[in-house]
């Protein structure tokens, strides 16, 4: 399939394609005797898995990896799970992160809901500094 194809069946735009081929996460396949790349169906689920681990926190760096885990297989067992154990205490981290940010915004949301106290009033930087 040609870029613009592979772009709509992704669900992303031409550019990330192209971005993507940059940072090595697809491979660019050479031109055709049309004068036109032409892309695996396969790479479409690729660039998806791409979209979504980034939407999920992974950097490209490490989608990378990931990628190269699953094509080429050429990790360790134990350096598979020493990398998913690091990305496990980081996702822990931002779990933990994002609760106390949801209490102080619940808080905040809840003293600033209150009476007619004007807006200055209500410091949504002391609930995330201090809390609520």
């Amino acid at each position: 399939m040609t870029i613009g194809k592979l772009a709509q069946a992704a669900g992303v735009g031409v550019e990330t394609i192209r971005f993507y081929e940059l940072k090595g996460l697809i491979k660019r396949p050479p031109k055709g005797d049309s004068g036109f790349r032409h892309y695996p169906v396969e790479e479409a689920a690729r660039i998806r898995f791409v979209k979504r681990a980034q939407e999920l926190g992974f950097t490209l760096r490490e989608i990378k990896d990931l990628l190269d885990i699953q094509s080429k297989r050429k990790l360790s067992g134990g350096q598979v799970k020493e990398k998913a154990e690091a990305k496990i205490k980081e996702i822990r981290k931002k779990i933990s992160d994002l609760k106390q940010m949801e209490k102080s915004l619940a808080r905040l949301a809840q003293v600033c809901g209150e009476g007619e106290q004007a807006i200055r009033e209500c410091r949504v930087f002391d609930c995330f500094e201090k809390g609520c």
